[in-house]
């Protein structure tokens, strides 16, 4: 294979079009015939890593849009409000979205150099396996497997800089998720379960389709390099949201025995999931299927959702909308205004305060979500 076509309806992520200072390998051809490459992404050395107490500031109602500008420097994030041009100031006269574009030479430039160089995918021969018992593993290196360029329905299989997000969370905070048992949603590659594995103890981490599924497990047997030594473990499952029930088909290699789901149920506590909000229906049955899984939890737990907010000009509103964020924000709205008299649902944004343990584009448009559920009181007694 000598090149790779993108089509009109091909889907990349910005992840994979700058990726710093690494290769990427095709490997091999997947089950659904799709060129399979691999990245190297590594986890930076940070000292600033908060405490428990430092917790309570980074998640509050007052944290609006237009306030939350990143400006990655000195392996940090800085939060600020001031000397950003309002977004009226991007129109031009007839009232369009007038957006000034970066030159290629500005990619280049000395400042942006090390860490927004292009990278051309590096072709191997096929049937190669870069995953090898002899290569050299190096305790701060993710190696991920995983497509580019691909149709809507197969995004899982890229890299997303939502999963960056969360994993910069996961290693800030590690406090808040050590020895805990916890469940990914649409975990597609695997990475964000694979750095929840270096402070959690049991991780199930779920999508749907065996071919992804496949990719996952092959991400988290490469990885254990990353976490082997905490003795946490992965446990690749399938996990449908368009179902009520869990997979126990016995034929499927990825389906949940009843002792996974009764520990499910009896010791998670922490949900989460990267940029899985792209389309309306998959929204509402993700948000069906956590209220779903919500209800079976002994324990109180929290739910972090990370989300890159996407503008598309539309021919049907003549317009930039986002209206794939705006179906997620009024789904997070229902359920945190929701009383079913069992469980309450407090949502508050989280302030990105935190720095960058890995290197990608912590753009304005990301953002990240906490969902405080606990039982009410009268229920709390009959428990």
């Amino acid at each position: 294979m000598d090149s790779i076509t993108f089509t009109s309806d091909t889907v990349l992520s910005d992840v994979h079009i700058y990726t710093p200072n690494c290769s990427h390998l095709m490997v091999r051809l997947n089950g659904d015939g799709q060129p399979v490459f691999v990245s190297k992404f590594k986890i930076l050395p940070n000292s600033t890593a908060h405490s428990k107490g430092d917790v309570g500031h980074l998640s509050n109602e007052e944290t609006r849009d237009d306030d939350l500008i990143h400006q990655i420097g000195g392996g940090g994030a800085t939060v600020s409000g001031k000397d950003e041009p309002r977004s009226d100031t991007l129109l031009d006269a007839d009232g369009d979205l007038d957006v000034t574009r970066r030159s290629d030479g500005n990619l280049h430039s000395d400042e942006d150099d090390e860490w927004r160089e292009k990278v051309y995918p590096t072709i191997i021969s096929k049937g190669e396996d870069f995953f090898n018992e002899e290569q050299e593993e190096d305790c701060s290196e993710i190696r991920i497997e995983h497509t580019m360029g691909t149709a809507l329905e197969d995004v899982g299989k890229q890299v997303w800089r939502g999963a960056f997000l969360l994993a910069d969370y996961i290693l800030n905070y590690s406090h808040l998720f050590k020895d805990h048992t916890v469940l990914e949603l649409g975990a597609g590659t695997g990475m964000t379960s694979i750095v929840m594995a270096t402070v959690a103890k049991t991780i199930y981490c779920t999508d749907v389709g065996e071919d992804l599924l496949n990719m996952c497990e092959r991400n988290v047997i490469a990885n254990k390099h990353i976490y082997g030594t905490t003795g946490s473990e992965i446990k690749v499952r399938d996990l449908d949201w368009l179902k009520d029930e869990f997979c126990t088909d016995t034929k499927n290699p990825y389906c949940w025995s009843e002792e996974e789901t009764a520990q499910l149920h009896d010791q998670t506590d922490v949900l989460f999931a990267a940029d899985v909000f792209y389309e309306d229906d998959l929204t509402d049955a993700f948000f069906q299927t956590i209220y779903r899984v919500l209800s079976h939890l002994r324990n109180p737990s929290t739910v972090y959702l990370s989300v890159e907010k996407r503008l598309n000009f539309t021919l049907r509103k003549l317009d930039v909308t986002c209206d794939a964020y705006d179906h997620f924000r009024l789904c997070l709205d229902e359920l945190g205004n929701m009383n079913d008299g069992r469980t309450s649902f407090v949502v508050e944004p989280v302030k990105l305060a935190f720095p960058q343990f890995l290197v990608y584009e912590r753009v304005e448009q990301l953002e990240l979500w906490k969902i405080i559920v606990e039982p009410h009181t009268a229920m709390k007694r009959l428990l």
